[in-house]
C-alpha cells in the first residue's frame, strides 16, 4: 500500500483577515479549518524547522488522523504543506496515524509513529519515508514493533528516539495492568525492526510518585541538558488528560546488560495551566525547543466552548509557541523562544514611558501582545469581566505574557510555562492589572512582512 502526498508549493499560513473567528490564533500556525492535536515529526533539515501534527481536516473532532505539516526558517514566518500521512484502508495504521517522531535514517527523512487499527489503545509502531525537502511520504505499511509480548502491558504509544553511548534507541508511552504508568524501552539501531528491553520506568518509582496519579505516560520525551537528562511526559488518568510532568535525572549504561538506566532525582510539572498536553521536544545540538497541544480548555469561571461551539467555527486545537527548555540543578526551565522577539510590530509602552516605572493600574491590549513585567508585586489578566490569570511579580525575576486571541501564554524567568485558553468576543478586550510596584513594557504582535 502507498500513499504520496501531492507535490506542492509551500503557502503562507493564512493573515489576521483570513478568519472570520476572532479567537481563531494568527500567529501559531494551524490550517484555517479542522482539529488539531499533538505536535509530531519535530524536525530541523536544510535550515527549515518542520513541524507536524495530529490533524483531521474534515472536521473539529478527533477522528481519522492525518499527519499535518508547516515549515519555517525562522520559527515566526511559517509555511503550509499538504498533509504528509493518512491513515492507509487495511494497513497498521487504519484508523489514524497518531504520534510519534521524525528522523533522518542514514539520510531519508522517515516519520515513527504509532499506527492504530481500533480505539483499544495498542498500537504498533509504523515507518514512512519521505523526499529530501519531507513534502512527499510514502507509507508502505513497514511495522518496526507491534504489541509487546508482555502480559502487565495493556497500552502503548508514542514513539521516541534517542542517541547514546554510540547506539539508538527508542521509548514508548504504557500502561501496565497494575494500573501504573510506564516507559518501555527499546533497542532501534535497525530502525526497521526494534528489540524490546521491557518496561523502563513506572509511576511507582519514589521520585516519580511526587507527580500527580497517571494510569498511562503518554508522549514520553528524553533531552540532554545542562549536563542532565529530562524526561517529558503526558499524564493520561482514566480518559482524562491530566497535565505534563517531568522528571530530571542521570542516564547511564548498566555494566551487566548494556543497557541504558535512566535514575530521576526531581519531578515537577512542566506546565501550570490546564490547556497545555502532549508536547514533543527536538534536541538541536545543545538546544532542546519544546511545541504542546493547547486544548480547548479553559479555566474555571472563564467562558469555554462546546464540542458544538467547536463544530459551528469548523476548527479545534493549535500548538503553542515554541518553548526553549533548559535543566538548571534539579529544575526544569522553560521560556518563549528568543526569535519570537521578532512579532513584536509596535510599542504599546516603553520602557522609558512616563509611569511604566511606575505602574500602571490597567493596560489594555489587543488580541495579539506581549507585555513584559517586572519589579514586584500582583498582576491579574482579565478578559471583560473574566479573570483568565491571575499571580505574582517577583523583583528577582520577570514575567512575559503572550497573547494570541484565544491562546494565553505566562512564562515566569526561572520557572515553567502556564498555557491558557480564553475567547474574546464582541467589545470585550483583554486587560492587564497591576500592582503599584509592577512595571512593564508592552508590544502589539503581528508577524512580520
Amino acid at each position: 500500500m502507498t500513499s504520496v502526498a501531492p507535490v506542492s508549493s509551500a503557502v503562507p499560513i493564512a493573515g489576521p483577515a483570513a478568519h472570520p473567528d476572532r479567537s481563531f490564533p494568527r500567529l501559531h500556525p494551524r490550517p484555517a479549518q479542522g482539529w488539531v492535536n499533538d505536535p509530531n515529526g519535530i524536525v530541523f533539515a536544510d535550515g527549515r524547522w518542520h513541524v507536524f501534527f495530529q490533524h483531521n481536516a474534515e472536521s473539529a473532532r478527533h477522528h481519522r488522523i492525518h499527519w499535518g505539516h508547516v515549515s519555517s526558517a525562522d520559527l515566526v514566518r511559517w509555511d503550509a504543506h499538504p498533509l504528509a500521512l493518512a491513515p492507509q484502508y487495511g494497513g497498521p495504521d487504519a484508523y489514524g496515524c497518531w504520534t510519534g517522531v521524525a528522523t533522518l535514517d542514514a539520510g531519508v527523512p522517515t516519520a515513527v509513529y504509532s499506527g492504530v487499527v481500533d480505539g483499544s489503545g495498542r498500537s504498533q509502531v509504523v515507518l514512512a519515508r519521505g523526499s529530501a525537502d519531507l513534502v512527499e511520504w510514502t507509507q508502505d505499511g513497514v511495522v518496526a514493533a507491534g504489541m509487546p509480548d508482555d502480559p502487565r502491558v495493556i497500552a502503548v504509544r508514542d514513539p521516541f528516539l534517542f542517541e547514546f553511548a554510540g547506539h539508538r534507541w527508542a521509548i514508548q508511552g504504557a500502561g501496565l495492568d497494575s494500573g501504573d504508568a510506564a516507559i518501555l524501552l527499546y533497542g532501534a539501531d535497525d530502525l526497521t525492526a526494534w528489540e524490546y528491553h521491557g518496561v523502563w520506568l513506572t509511576s511507582e518509582d519514589p521520585v516519580a510518585a511526587g507527580l500527580p496519579q497517571a494510569n498511562i505516560w503518554e508522549c514520553p520525551q528524553l533531552v540532554r541538558s545542562g549536563g542532565s537528562w529530562a524526561a517529558v511526559f503526558s499524564l493520561w488518568l482514566d480518559d482524562q488528560l491530566t497535565g505534563v510532568g517531568h522528571l530530571v535525572g542521570s542516564l547511564a549504561l548498566d555494566a551487566l546488560t548494556g543497557l541504558p538506566v535512566f535514575a530521576p532525582r526531581s519531578c515537577g510539572l512542566s506546565d501550570l495551566g490546564g490547556s497545555f498536553y502532549a508536547p514533543q521536544a527536538v534536541q538541536a545540538d545543545d538546544r532542546v525547543l519544546v511545541w504542546g497541544w493547547a486544548k480547548e480548555v479553559t479555566p474555571a469561571g472563564v467562558l469555554g466552548r462546546t464540542q458544538d461551539e467547536c463544530d459551528a467555527v469548523g476548527w479545534s486545537g493549535a500548538l503553542t509557541f515554541p518553548r526553549e527548555l533548559r535543566v538548571a540543578g534539579d529544575a526544569v526551565e522553560l521560556r518563549p523562544a528568543p526569535e519570537l522577539a521578532a512579532l513584536r510590530a509596535s510599542v504599546l509602552v516603553a520602557a522609558d514611558a512616563p509611569g511604566a516605572h511606575d505602574g500602571a493600574p490597567r493596560l489594555a491590549l489587543p488580541d495579539q501582545a506581549e507585555a513584559v513585567l517586572t519589579g514586584s508585586g500582583s498582576v491579574r489578566l482579565l478578559l471583560g469581566d473574566q479573570l483568565v490569570w491571575e499571580g505574582q511579580v517577583c523583583a528577582d525575576g520577570e514575567v512575559r505574557v503572550l497573547l494570541d486571541a484565544s491562546i494565553i501564554e505566562v512564562y515566569r524567568a526561572g520557572g515553567v510555562a502556564t498555557t491558557l485558553r480564553a475567547y474574546p468576543s464582541g467589545s470585550e478586550e483583554y486587560r492587564l492589572e497591576l500592582g503599584p510596584e509592577v512595571r512593564v513594557q508592552a508590544w502589539a504582535l503581528a508577524i512580520p512582512a
